[in-house]
């Protein structure tokens, strides 16, 4: 089957059309028309290949939605007609034991990404959401309810669930107080969930224009972090915080503002290492810990939490042809707050 793209041929090269062949529907798999693919930060990371490992040609996208077109003779959980999505992840091996806790996305084999990955036979190469059409196996694929705004739910393929998961894992619910670092593609996600999930919820940001966007999307406070005082204020306030910023900052002061027995997870990923003091997690018995997505169980857990909820991001929906200016974009914080391409402009 003949798939129409944009990909990246080097690290330096734009994204422009491209064409390739998706294998034939197996009978475990899921055949998606993608209608949206959201623009995730680490596309570009991955694109420009600043994490050290991207091979090329590669079709990015990893936050995917659209209507399913075909399904294999075993498949029992889609029809075709349905609304279906695809996030980062495609397979894993199923047997080790994160996989045996839905834990796949830290599977021990390593599991298969939506792009710049392969299959589990380590051969096939993945390529992602930018393009017409996506096969997926059934087991990873999810349900969207037709409640969601099509558009506005590609980005919880990624974005949702990467602030959902630590959110879930650390208990946040009503009485919480919690802290969100930075309002960008993942913390605007991270307000309205905590927000949904019953807690008070602070926005931490280095800008104070971004106070009524993140009053809008459900905070309760603001703290201005580049103001000495607001660390003062807030000195051992949050029991839970969540640093979604990739830019270099300093961690210490944050924990400060944890109480004891609180935690901060790390969703971020700053270019170079963080120094961490000691003394700031010894006085409060406090935690420092990262997350990474989500299994499979729990990004349905949180697309039907976000159906019930009438929860989706804020994007900005623009023409596949748009999507080197998009990045350009991004990289000047130019979007509030997710680019979402509409793949039939293809």
């Amino acid at each position: 089957m003949t798939t129409k793209a944009y990909a990246v041929t080097s690290p330096t090269s734009p994204l422009a059309p491209w064409s390739f062949e998706r294998r034939a529907v197996g009978p475990l798999d899921v055949q998606l028309e993608v209608a949206y693919c959201g623009i995730c930060h680490s596309d570009i990371h991955q694109v420009r290949n600043e994490w050290g490992n991207a091979t090329y040609p590669m079709v990015p996208g990893h936050e995917i939605v659209g209507r399913v077109t075909a399904v294999g003779a075993q498949v029992t959980k889609f029809k075709v007609g349905d609304l279906a999505g695809v996030g980062c992840l495609v397979d894993s091996c199923r047997t080790c034991a994160p996989c045996a806790r839905d834990l796949e996305q830290f599977c021990e084999k390593g599991a298969a990404f939506s792009y710049n990955s392969t299959e589990m036979d380590r051969k096939t190469p993945t390529y992602g959401g930018y393009s017409s059409d996506y096969m997926v196996d059934e087991a990873f694929a999810l349900k969207l309810s037709p409640k969601l705004d099509l558009a506005g739910a590609a980005p919880l393929l990624c974005a949702g669930i990467t602030t959902y998961s630590p959110l879930r894992h650390w208990k946040v619910g009503k009485g919480s107080k919690v802290g969100v670092v930075g309002l960008g593609g993942l913390g605007h996600m991270a307000v309205k969930l905590a927000a949904a999930m019953g807690a008070e919820v602070t926005m931490l940001s280095t800008s104070a224009a971004k106070e009524a966007d993140a009053r809008r999307l459900g905070a309760s406070g603001f703290g201005l972090t580049t103001d000495p005082a607001t660390f003062k204020r807030l000195a051992g306030h949050f029991d839970f915080i969540l640093d979604t910023v990739s830019a270099p900052h300093d961690y210490n002061a944050y924990l400060g503002l944890i109480r004891l027995d609180g935690a901060m997870v790390v969703v971020g990923v700053p270019p170079e290492p963080t120094p961490v003091a000691a003394f700031p997690l010894i006085m409060g018995r406090r935690t420092l810990a990262g997350s990474l997505i989500g299994g499979i169980q729990e990004t349905q857990e949180m697309l039907d939490f976000c159906a019930e909820h009438g929860i989706v991001s804020d994007v900005e929906v623009i023409p596949v042809q748009q999507v080197n200016e998009a990045y350009g974009r991004m990289m000047k914080n130019d979007v509030r707050y997710r680019f979402v391409l509409d793949m039939k402009t293809l």
